[in-house]
């Protein structure tokens, strides 16, 4: 199932994130104020957003283009030397001296999160980079450069309504899947879209209601999807459930799959992790029941890691054997 998604070529859209870790050991409070005293140990850099969705396709065997825009500033200078690190298509993205690259600063002690201070930019790109994007997207597709297209949304600018339109639009006009993990400000701009991912909590955000993720109620999951479904016309619903796995629906079939159990350590990246393997089925035209089995698992997979990291192939391949997906 894996070997389809060798060198399928996937454009990510989006934006991306430096994810930034200070590491370190706490033994008192300070005299100053009533807060810990964290005592450095180390310090790290990781990719994130869009980029650890490239990151995790990429992990996958395939090949993935990265288009996001980027402040002219150390922290996409780091950020850029980690795509390079990890042999990621970047040439697209842009550099604007008008924008903070997007970081993202956790301070962590004995395996928790302790704090997260975050610096970035996140008003709408300008009409010129919104029009490069366009046009660099139509020459991919032109030139059949690009099996699938992921909407990486963290309101962070670089998604807005009339990028997205164009983008799906001309994806159609070449017969690609799109797939898109929305965030609250676009969340009703993805009309047309091939496969929709929110969460449970976008979804009752977004219809009012009051899904629990305790207590699943497939019937009142497939009413939501039908909902969605109604107003962005998308062929796949695909609710990601937290603890409790992954709602996947399109037309008459829907079906739940819940994840198997781990220990859970950081659920940071799991929704990244599982849009790359939604994109990656979608590309390689896989049962879309498999994919859906296949992406909980790579979801629970990274989070039995601290912060935000990629899917292991090899442990995948061996979780994927024990459970038997490709005989579904």
């Amino acid at each position: 199932m894996l070997s389809a998604y060798e060198n399928l070529p996937i454009l990510i859209i989006g934006d991306v994130i430096l994810d930034h870790y200070l590491v370190g050991k706490v033994e008192r409070i300070s005299p100053e104020a009533p807060v810990l005293v964290v005592n450095h140990e180390q310090e790290e850099y990781r990719l994130g957003g869009a980029a650890n969705v490239a990151l995790n396709i990429k992990a996958l065997g395939a090949n993935p283009i990265l288009m996001s825009v980027i402040g002219h500033d150390s922290a996409g200078e780091e950020l850029k030397q980690l795509l390079t690190k990890h042999e990621i298509d970047f040439s697209y993205l842009q550099i604007s001296n008008k924008r903070t690259t997007s970081l993202k600063t956790r301070i962590l002690a004995r395996q928790q999160q302790l704090l997260r201070y975050d610096r970035e930019s996140t008003e709408a790109i300008d009409e010129s980079q919104t029009e490069e994007i366009i046009a660099a997207t139509q020459q991919l597709l032109a030139e059949n450069k690009a099996k699938a297209i992921v909407f990486q949304d963290y309101n962070k600018g670089v998604l807005q309504p009339n990028l997205i339109r164009e983008i799906i639009k001309l994806a159609k006009q070449y017969n690609i899947p799109t797939i898109t993990d929305p965030k609250k400000h676009n969340f009703w701009d993805y009309k047309g879209v091939t496969l929709f991912k929110p969460n449970l909590r976008e979804i009752n955000e977004a219809l009012a209601t009051n899904l629990s993720e305790k207590q699943i109620n497939i019937e009142n999951l497939q009413q939501a999807a039908n909902q969605l479904q109604t107003r962005l016309v998308n062929e796949w619903t695909c609710i990601t459930l937290g603890a409790k796995g992954i709602f996947i629906q399109k037309d008459n079939f829907a079906q739940h799959f819940p994840t198997q159990e781990r220990s859970v350590a950081d659920v940071c990246g799991a929704g990244d992790t599982v849009v790359s393997v939604l994109a990656l089925g979608l590309a390689a035209a896989q049962d879309m029941r498999q994919v859906a089995q296949l992406a909980n698992l790579a979801g629970g997979q990274v989070c039995e890691k601290i912060g935000v990291v990629a899917v292991d192939k090899t442990q995948l391949n061996q979780e994927l054997t024990v459970a038997n997906i490709n005989k579904l």
